[in-house]
């Protein structure tokens, strides 16, 4: 069993790239004063630290300002799809009719990159090969649903499209996890807030949607464990081993606690606050 594999993608088209975006995040998604965010903000309507360029005015402080949410989150690359492809680069500031369509379609689009992400990686391991046809077709099927037109992408049923995307993934974690020796846990869904697992074996565990939340996870093995949708807000990875785990995003790594010592995944990247 290898527990390294190149997660996707190599052209960089499911990473961010803000500088090819028009500051959606920052104008479509809606967010509510909180411990992540300084200020309530309405959907559609520009963070008032937007720039004329669509650059963060309050980037390397967002932390500090109260703004931690935003270093959280990850498009997965869909802003610049909706920016440059969707509506051909004109932006909603040349083109302000656009503005409410163009919020619209981020979100409708940010879930489709999110899924491309899970079945791009999905084809790179080799376990999964039962199941590779199968999510080679789901993938080029998604990457289609991503090239439609405004109207094409607003009327498209993620909840049905996720339904059977994941019954894809799940058949891949188990030809994954199974080839882990011995007995793994199963901790999905499960409430583990604050759990003390320093140093726990979790090497093929199914972590699927566990809560996390400020979990001590310092030193624990995670490789070849399915942590999709766990929540890793304030989980302490510090020392932890993380390569290998499938399905892991830069948005989980984003929210959790970390350092040098921490392994990741060759294709995501060490958070800054870390």
């Amino acid at each position: 069993m290898s527990d390294q594999h190149q997660a996707p993608p190599v052209d960089g088209s499911l990473h961010a790239d803000c500088a090819n975006c028009f500051g959606l995040c920052c104008v479509a998604l809606p967010f509510a004063a909180s411990a992540d965010f300084a200020v309530n903000k309405d959907a559609g309507t520009p963070c008032t630290n937007l720039l004329d360029d669509f650059r963060c005015g309050i980037h390397p402080q967002l932390r500090e300002r109260g703004f931690p949410g935003c270093t959280v989150f990850d498009c997965f690359g869909a802003g610049q799809k909706v920016s440059q492809i969707t509506f051909g680069g004109t932006d909603w500031r040349q083109a302000p009719g656009s503005a409410g369509k163009m919020s619209a379609v981020f979100p409708v689009m940010r879930q489709l990159h999110e899924l491309l992400w899970y079945l791009t990686e999905a084809l790179t391991l080799p376990a999964a090969a039962p199941v590779h046809d199968d999510l080679r077709k789901a993938l080029e099927d998604t990457d289609a649903l991503t090239r439609g037109s405004a109207d094409e992408l607003t009327g498209v049923d993620v909840a049905t499209l996720r339904h059977d995307i994941n019954t894809l993934l799940l058949r891949t974690s188990e030809l994954v996890r199974a080839e882990v020796p011995g007995r793994t846990k199963n901790h999905r869904g499960a409430d583990l807030i604050g759990a003390k697992l320093r140093g726990a074996d979790l090497r093929g565990a199914n972590l699927r949607g566990a809560y996390l939340i400020a979990a001590d996870m310092r030193g624990a093995d995670l490789r070849s464990a399915d942590v999709i949708g766990a929540d890793f807000r304030d989980t302490n990875l510090r020392g932890a081993d993380l390569t290998g785990a499938i399905f892991l995003t830069q948005a989980q790594l984003n929210a959790a606690k970390g350092d040098v010592a921490t392994k990741l995944p060759t294709a995501l990247s060490r958070p800054a606050h870390w």
